[in-house]
């Protein structure tokens, strides 16, 4: 008596077919990536345009003045010790003859 492949070969088609159809699912799955991802760069890239590029814009623009500013300060507070510096030595020079004065007194 010959075995019966009848059975075997139905369920074997069964799952060819059914191979075929998870294929053709993972495709579609990777197609719609596909697009849901072109989709969110778009969107992305237009947020970018419309509003990152002009934020840093503004920014890049406010911290070229503020460089300007503090390289401003510091020219000035530069002028401002030297003047300091400048009494504070003419000072010392007025007392120590003060001071040189008196002593030539006493003696």
């Amino acid at each position: 008596m010959a075995p019966d492949l009848t059975t075997t070969n139905v369920l074997l088609g069964i799952m060819a077919a059914v191979s075929l159809l998870q294929g053709l699912a993972v495709l579609g799955a990777m197609l719609a990536g596909l697009l849901v991802y072109r989709r969110v760069m778009q969107v992305v890239s237009s947020i970018e345009e419309r509003q990152i590029a002009p934020a840093a814009a503004r920014v890049n623009a406010i911290l070229d003045d503020v460089k300007g500013v503090t390289s401003t300060i510091r020219q000035k507070a530069g002028r401002l010790e030297r003047v300091v510096d400048w009494i504070l030595a003419a000072l010392g020079r007025q007392r120590r003859r003060r001071d040189e004065e008196s002593a030539s007194r006493v003696m």
